[in-house]
């Protein structure tokens, strides 16, 4: 039986034990929001029903005859989670949308999912990789932004945010309240001086303007931004911001950018390397705190032959400490498996609160990690909250053949490529979603598929859980990589 024969039977199953609709669940943690920390709110609610939203992107999917123009698509959380039938598939061919679909476009490649408006509905920011002409004048990519609505997310309404001629736009796209007056902000490349970043204060009109716009010099040295968190880390509720940069292959570390009233402080405080990042309150004091992945030895160029490392750094009065901090691997005691070279333990992180405890928890992809004699099938592994932190106690691991996972784990599936922790059916227990892009379906080799296990108070638990991808919405599969990016969920991509 083929690979997505396998998947449909699996959802079948589970729709028809649910009524119609397949089972998903929950994440209470709001960390990243100013002062959040673990508190339940709903931080992805497009439709304004409560009940947490997840956008994926399949960034490389051929979309009218135009390879890698990608699309995105949005599925609906409801009281038993997530539906197929409750999914949108947007693209550059959605009207409303600007633009048209056009090779390696990547739509959708970066996403944040926030209220930009300040109505109280979560909007979709996605960027692309266009090249357009406006007035004469060439823009290089583009930020697009979708607006949430009771009836939905379509392409209505949806605006480009404004740049100038031969600007390059979009890159390290990040969400925060960097001034702490209750509205987003929106950090970016916006410009021609690849050191400059650009801080969009919000609310956004409809036309995609922000409130004002501020510039910083973020980079010194001919470096390349390889990472980005945003998360209240001194408490004061106000989100703060950490970049990471390396050079040619070369980790050159990274900096924490505190959040003020009149905003992002101008001046950095040094922080280590890392690749990927996540934030959230795993001690629950009050203060965020970053996962990161270490980068081996300071040269990315490790990082494919890496067993996998996650350091965290936890918040404090001052920013982040580099004293207080926490080190895992799955040699660590309690951890599921055990590092091997080129697992990549950590590749993708997400913060949530998985069994409702306060205590936001870490989800962890493995996305290169063999299952028995199959290599690079893929893992998550959850690391749990708890006074003192995270801690490889009570962990746990799944994959495609853990008992009531559906599918079956297949060489270069990597499963735990992305990784989401938010809480789809309101019962305050934060739902993984997990994505494997590289998942084959049946004869189309690279279709993608993302998979939802729910959140319960022993931790995360495979019954009920389920699986869909572009065959199931109708939407484009050929090289799809659908789920090779969640919204928020913007750490690098694999290989």
């Amino acid at each position: 039986m083929g690979k997505r024969t396998t998947l449909a039977l699996a959802v079948c199953a589970v729709t028809a034990l649910t009524g119609g609709m397949a089972v998903a669940a929950p994440s209470g943690t709001s960390a990243g929001a100013a002062g959040s920390t673990a508190a339940t709110t709903v931080r992805e609610d497009f439709n304004g029903d409560g009940y947490q939203d997840l956008a994926v992107a399949a960034p490389a999917a051929t979309v009218a005859g135009h390879s890698g123009a990608g699309y995105v698509t949005v599925s609906y959380g409801s009281a038993k989670g997530l539906s197929k039938a409750k999914t949108t598939v947007i693209d550059q061919n959605t009207a409303g949308v600007p633009g048209a679909p056009g090779k390696n476009h990547g739509f959708g490649y970066r996403l944040a999912a926030k209220d930009l408006d300040h109505d109280g509905l979560t909007d979709l920011a996605l960027v692309t990789h266009e090249r357009f002409m406006g007035e004469g004048y060439a823009i290089n990519g583009s930020v697009i932004l979708l607006w949430g609505r009771t009836s939905g997310i379509t392409g209505k309404g949806a605006a480009r945010i404004p740049t100038f001629p031969d600007y390059q736009i979009g890159d390290d796209l990040t969400a925060g309240d960097f001034d702490g007056d209750g509205a987003t902000d929106l950090m970016m490349l916006n410009g021609d001086d690849g050191w400059q970043r650009d801080v969009l204060y919000g609310p956004f009109t409809r036309t995609g303007k922000p409130a004002r716009e501020r510039g910083i010099f973020m980079a010194d040295t001919n470096n390349r931004m390889s990472d980005t968190a945003a998360g209240d880390f001194n408490g004061d509720g106000i989100d703060d911001l950490c970049t990471f940069f390396v050079y040619e292959g070369k980790a050159l570390g990274g900096k924490l950018w505190l959040g003020t009233r009149k905003g992002l402080s101008t001046k950095s405080i040094p922080l280590p390397s890392a690749s990927a990042a996540a934030v959230g309150d795993f001690d629950k004091d009050g203060r965020d705190d970053l996962a990161t992945r270490v980068i081996p030895k300071g040269n990315t160029d490790n990082l494919s032959t890496d067993a996998g490392t996650i350091k965290i750094y936890y918040g404090s009065a001052s920013g982040l400490s580099t004293t207080r901090t926490k080190t895992i691997t799955q040699d660590t005691a309690g951890v599921p498996g055990v590092s091997e070279k080129g697992d990549q333990f950590g590749a993708r992180l997400s913060a949530g609160d998985v069994n409702g405890d306060g205590y936001a928890d870490l989800a962890a992809g493995v996305p290169f990690e063999a299952i028995g004699t199959t290599k690079a099938a893929g893992a998550v592994v959850l690391l749990k909250g708890r006074a003192g932190g995270l801690s490889g106690t009570g962990s746990q691991s799944f994959h495609q053949d853990s008992a009531g996972v559906p599918g079956v784990a297949e060489a270069g599936d990597h499963f735990g490529a992305s990784v989401r922790l938010l809480d789809i059916n309101k019962d305050r227990k934060a739902d993984l979603m997990a994505g494997a892009p590289d998942e084959n379906l049946g004869t189309v080799a690279d279709g993608g598929a993302v998979w939802s296990l729910r959140g319960v108070s022993s931790g995360l638990t495979a019954k009920g859980s389920f699986a869909f991808n572009p065959v199931d919405l109708g939407s484009p599969v050929l090289k799809a990589r659908f789920g090779l990016n969640l919204a928020n969920d913007n750490g690098p991509g694999i290989g």
